[in-house]
């Protein structure tokens, strides 16, 4: 009986830490469902608050271990940026379709990415999607390669162009909501970039 007394004792004491961790994914649904719905309004929110619910408890999914390191700054700079590319990427592809003179160019464009963690590889695949002209086609979760069919790519340089876009927005979203070791991580491959792109 004291086993079982002290067990919930446990589980009460710990119920707060699970629901922070759980924060994080908790709000990127309802941000999602707005995403998808395209309406940034109250109707759409409370919407979204009940799929959310609806999601995590009616299915029983398994819980989400989340790193429990959420950086308020870097959400929102995430959160304006993806506002701007969303933008940017709409003309960008208005603009394909109504220029006559040349087709656009399309190819299947393979990105390794850098943090080896499936719900790091789930946001920055929603996120590539959402933005106008990309589409996650594929996702090897072995070997941590997103596929997406991109439109607009006509050289190499549009191609490698796209991968630098997708691995931003992983290092973008490792920095809201990612560990320490995951945030070491792509810090250390973007100062490698650089120093490649230097020399």
């Amino acid at each position: 009986m004291r086993d079982a007394a002290s067990e919930r004792h446990r589980d009460k004491r710990g119920l707060p830490i699970r629901l922070w961790r759980q924060l994080p994914f908790f709000v990127w649904l309802v941000a999602l469902w707005m995403l998808l719905w395209g309406q940034f309004t109250w109707t759409a929110f409370i919407m979204g608050v009940i799929a959310a619910v609806f999601v995590t408890r009616v299915f029983r999914l398994p819980p989400v271990e989340l790193s429990g390191r959420v950086n308020l700054w870097y959400g929102a700079i995430f959160v304006l940026q993806f506002l701007g590319a969303l933008i940017r990427g709409s003309l960008t592809v208005a603009w394909q379709v109504l220029d006559w003179r040349r087709q656009p160019g399309a190819a299947i464009v393979a990105v390794p990415l850098r943090v080896d963690d499936d719900l790091i590889m789930t946001h920055t695949a929603v996120t590539a999607s959402l933005i106008p002209g990309s589409l996650i086609v594929e996702a090897d979760r072995d070997r941590r390669i997103l596929y997406l069919h991109v439109i607009g790519v006509r050289s190499r340089r549009d191609v490698e162009r796209q991968r630098a876009s997708v691995w931003g927005w992983e290092r973008r979203i490792v920095r809201a909501v990612g560990s320490r070791a995951q945030l070491e991580r792509v810090r250390a491959d973007a100062a490698t970039h650089a120093r490649g792109s230097a020399s």
